[in-house]
């Protein structure tokens, strides 16, 4: 079997508004948590995903403090470009609005972006060829 990737750990300075901001607006949930030494550890997944990918966040980390140019980020795909619109409407009341929702050539799609409580930045999109709304993987091929 090839390797596959399972987790993303993430070290991060406020546990807790981290594990808001994933249940808020990433519909995460906590599958498992237990105390490791001095610090908590909590295991983020999708409904659905709980043993096939989660995140791994505990406490303890720094905020981090991306330059501009930096475009690291988290991938979600969603089910619609109004999903897209209704999560940058809620982001931007939440103050964490990064990129407001633009349309991109395929096969980035239509999307937006915010800021964790960490600083990490998460991307919703709709259109790409992974996830909901994706184009068939045969058709990618052809463009």
């Amino acid at each position: 079997m090839n390797p596959r990737l399972t987790h993303l750990a993430l070290h991060v300075e406020d546990l807790d508004a981290c594990i808001d901001f994933y249940r808020r607006y990433c519909c995460m949930n906590i599958v498992h948590q237990r105390q490791g030494g001095s610090k908590r550890i909590v295991w983020l997944s999708e409904d659905g995903r709980e043993q096939d990918f989660v995140f791994v966040v505990m406490g303890g980390g720094k905020t981090l403090s991306l330059p501009k140019q930096d475009y690291r980020h988290f991938g979600f795909a969603v089910e619609s470009r109004q999903r897209v619109d209704e999560l940058a409407r809620l982001a931007e009341l939440d103050n964490c609005l990064l990129w407001a929702p633009r349309e991109e050539p395929f096969p980035v799609g239509y999307y937006c972006g915010l800021l964790d409580p960490a600083g990490n930045q998460v991307e919703f999109s709709f259109g790409q060829p992974l996830g909901p709304g994706a184009e068939s993987l045969a058709d990618v091929g052809k463009r």
